[in-house]
């Protein structure tokens, strides 16, 4: 028997839908108001543009690649949970996951770098605003592979495909904040 909260619905919208757009929303205020703030900043600190050039641009070119091709295994995944077929829509998540895995592998390198340089979180405000949504933006990256985890897991055995979808909203999410992050923290020098 399949939970109440995956069979009911609201305007024909399933509700676990609904709770993943919930979600979104929230991340959207969170985020809205980081980069709000970091523009605000960065128009009245001209200085910024310097600091910015310490960034790896090369390196949020790569993991931008890497977060729009694990996006497309997920569109993949979804089709393959919308087909009936658990073990295709698993496998595509785990490459998904993977693609996460190499991001998180990637920023960790970065970091490295930069923090040997001496571009710390306390260097100076435009590092805090950096490592801040840089940093919140790399957990919401664990957080969709863990939840892809346990969907992939499900989704082998057959079971609760629609989630594949659910998970899959989320991890586009992620990767539109990367697309704004991207071009603030990297190219905008």
């Amino acid at each position: 028997m399949r939970p109440i909260a995956n069979t009911r619905s609201a305007s024909g919208t399933p509700t676990a839908k609904l709770a993943v757009w919930w979600v979104i929303g929230s991340e959207i205020v969170i985020f809205g108001g980081i980069l709000t703030s970091y523009i605000m900043h960065r128009l009245a600190h001209g200085i910024w543009a310097d600091y910015a050039s310490h960034t790896v641009t090369w390196m949020g070119a790569f993991n931008t690649f890497v977060l729009l091709t694990s996006s497309l295994s997920a569109v993949i995944a979804h089709h393959w949970a919308e087909n009936g077929d658990g073990k295709k829509a698993a496998q595509y998540l785990l490459y998904t996951i993977g693609g996460g895995a190499v991001f998180l592998i990637v920023k960790a390198f970065e970091w490295h770098g930069e923090i040997t340089h001496g571009y710390t979180i306390t260097k100076n405000t435009f590092w805090s605003f950096y490592y801040t949504a840089a940093g919140l933006h790399a957990l919401h990256v664990v957080a969709g592979m863990i939840l892809m985890g346990f969907v992939a897991w499900d989704a082998a055995k057959g079971r609760d495909l629609h989630r594949v979808e659910n998970v899959g909203l989320y991890w586009h999410f992620v990767d539109i904040v990367w697309i704004f992050l991207f071009p603030l923290l990297y190219i905008a020098k």
